[in-house]
């Protein structure tokens, strides 16, 4: 069996938080253009998720949010991202570390 020096796999997640960061960026400075909008599915036991207790009761292990027309004080730092979204009506602010993300698609 080969041992993988490279280790192509960290590099490449490490690649596509990059692209989520930068991605982010743009929005918390300029907004979403035209019909962008993205889906974020990510980890909610993660090490530094920051979530209500009723967000986490109803999503234990996972969570898909979208970013597209209610969100608020979207705020990127290098390890994490922040946001205030609306769930059924009430304002919840969300904390994630990019590493705990899973998946991250723009439709547009």
């Amino acid at each position: 069996m080969s041992i993988d020096l490279f280790q192509y796999n960290l590099m490449m997640e490490r690649a596509m938080r990059a692209v989520v960061r930068e991605a982010l960026t743009k929005v918390a400075v300029g907004g979403l253009p035209g019909q962008h909008h993205f889906y974020i599915s990510f980890r909610t036991s993660f090490p530094g998720v920051q979530m209500s207790d009723a967000l986490r009761e109803r999503f234990p292990e996972d969570m898909t949010i979208v970013l597209q027309h209610q969100l608020w004080g979207l705020a990127v730092h290098l390890d994490a991202f922040e946001v205030t979204l609306s769930f059924s009506g009430v304002q919840e602010r969300l904390v994630i570390p990019f590493a705990a993300i899973t998946g991250f698609v723009d439709p547009s």
